[in-house]
């Protein structure tokens, strides 16, 4: 396993924000992390990539507990990407794609041929190598999140973590986005936990979906499974129903609306 977490639990304050999360992700596998408003994805994704301790319970990377590295050899191995990153406007595409190599070149920010390769893959990896001189405040909201994602890959990690990857972008962009996570997954064998408000993104592009609630993990599975659980009405607190556009197809969950 390149990631597991074990009895992860995390307090803020007296309120238990997440209660004894338990996560085995295999290579290249895309895991969907769902749930409500203050369910506890955010936090699942801090205490993994290392942002905040967690009281009980730990983290290992590849067998080694994560809280025992170096953070510099933890960023080669795990990269984060939170729900709304920040980066001056005038800097370029191709100046934020380097800060993902930090961890790996030297005190005096020397970039070596291989340094430069690797910024050239994640430019390339993204689509992004005819914008690389572009200023941020130039991007549209997709382009702008392809250069957040190509600054992680530059990381050269083999786990990514998307922190809501597709808020606040219209739905072209959000299938872009997601395109995307799906070849890094197939192509590049990286493995991808990824927090998503939308159920059918989710059902569309994981492997296995892991549902929170106020901190706990209701589920972990397929989404044939999770379709099939009727949890997703129970949790999310609406009515409808699983449907399949096609035979074969995943499902899709169709929400019924109160019309009067």
């Amino acid at each position: 396993m390149p990631l597991s977490c074990s009895q992860l639990s995390v307090f803020y304050g007296r309120r238990k924000a997440l209660n004894n999360f338990n996560l085995d992700l295999k290579p290249g596998e895309i895991r969907a992390l769902i749930g409500p408003n203050g369910s506890g994805k955010s936090t699942a994704l801090q205490a993994i990539a290392g942002l905040i301790t967690p009281h009980e319970g730990q983290v290992e990377i590849n067998g080694k507990p994560a809280r025992e590295m170096p953070r510099r050899t933890l960023a080669k191995q795990l990269a984060f990407l939170p729900q709304q990153p920040s980066a001056p406007d005038e800097m370029t595409v191709e100046q934020l794609v380097r800060q993902g190599r930090y961890p790996h070149v030297g005190l005096f920010r020397n970039y070596s041929s291989r340094d430069e390769q690797a910024i050239e893959w994640a430019l390339e990896s993204t689509g992004l190598a005819n914008l690389a001189d572009r200023s941020l405040h130039e991007l549209s909201g997709g382009e702008r999140q392809r250069a957040w994602i190509s600054a992680a890959l530059a990381q050269e990690a083999q786990i990514l973590l998307l922190d809501e990857p597709t808020s606040f972008l219209d739905i072209g962009f959000q299938v872009e986005v997601l395109n995307l996570v799906h070849r890094l997954s197939r192509e590049r064998g990286v493995t991808i936990i990824m927090a998503i408000h939308d159920i059918n993104q989710a059902i569309s592009i994981s492997d296995r979906i892991s549902l929170l609630e106020k901190g706990q993990l209701l589920f972990d599975g397929e989404p044939d499974e999770l379709a099939e659980s009727g949890l997703i009405e129970k949790v999310f607190r609406v009515q409808g129903n699983f449907v399949r556009i096609a035979p074969g197809s995943r499902p899709h969950f169709d929400i019924e609306l109160i019309r009067s």
